[in-house]
């Protein structure tokens, strides 16, 4: 569903050196299948997810998205509108802090995506209120996110990236500001998510017990990607294949 080949980044820092940030990373992503990825703060991890989101441009490598090429030699081989496009149709994105809008309700919020592509508000409502029911939120449409809970709120952006029936979500730290039976609540389902709506999921996170219920775990060490042989048997040890 998505292949990224030989991916590589660099920032230049004004008055200082090169900093070479990801060296020609190759990841390949199926249908339904949930990937987590860990690894030191700074290592790439946000990087990768932001490149592979079309939210920043490699310097080099290719990107083929549900059969579709993206990026080759240095370009995107569509333009910024149709890549936007792209984006609010294919690709979910969940980040730390939820980013919810404050003067809009949870079904406001939640129907965005599909009102910005349609202009039509009464389905993308109703279509909202249903995933959000999914969701355990059916007495939550009507709150302002500051009415909200940090789970429930966390829930409301799931609920959000999910709206336009995207292929992939991309989330970064998602429960980076949840307690940890929050946490284990969110990413179990993540997981459910991915194999009931074959979504695929892409999550990078610092904890390694819950980067444990994806089908696959990776860390980003020196610019690359590994197989987390250590989550690997935690894996296997909690029968998560």
């Amino acid at each position: 569903m998505l292949i990224a080949k030989n991916i590589s980044k660099s920032y230049t820092i004004p008055g200082k050196r090169t900093i070479q940030i990801l060296r020609g990373v190759d990841l390949t992503i199926g249908e339904g299948e949930m990937v987590t990825i860990i690894g030191a703060s700074g290592s790439g991890k946000t990087t990768l997810l932001n490149l592979l989101g079309t939210l920043d441009t490699p310097d080099s490598g290719e990107i083929m998205f549900d059969k579709q090429l993206l990026f080759k030699d240095t370009k995107y081989t569509l333009s910024q509108k149709a890549l936007a496009r792209f984006r609010n149709q294919k690709i979910g994105f969940v980040f730390q802090f939820h980013h919810l809008l404050s003067d809009f309700t949870a079904l406001e919020n939640v129907a965005m995506p599909e009102f910005i592509a349609t202009s039509k508000l009464p389905p993308a409502k109703k279509r909202a209120a249903e995933l959000l029911e999914s969701l355990g939120l059916s007495e939550r449409l009507d709150h302002l996110p500051s009415e909200l809970s940090g789970g429930e709120q966390q829930r409301v952006a799931i609920a959000r990236a999910l709206m336009n029936n995207p292929k992939l979500v991309l989330a970064d730290e998602p429960s980076g500001n949840l307690d940890n039976q929050n946490s284990g609540i969110l990413y179990e389902l993540m997981a459910k998510l991915s194999k009931e709506r074959r979504t695929s999921f892409i999550i990078v996170t610092h904890n390694e017990e819950y980067a444990a219920l994806a089908d696959r775990c990776l860390r980003m060490a020196d610019g690359h990607l590994h197989p987390s042989l250590s989550l690997t048997l935690q894996q296997h040890s909690r029968k998560c294949h």
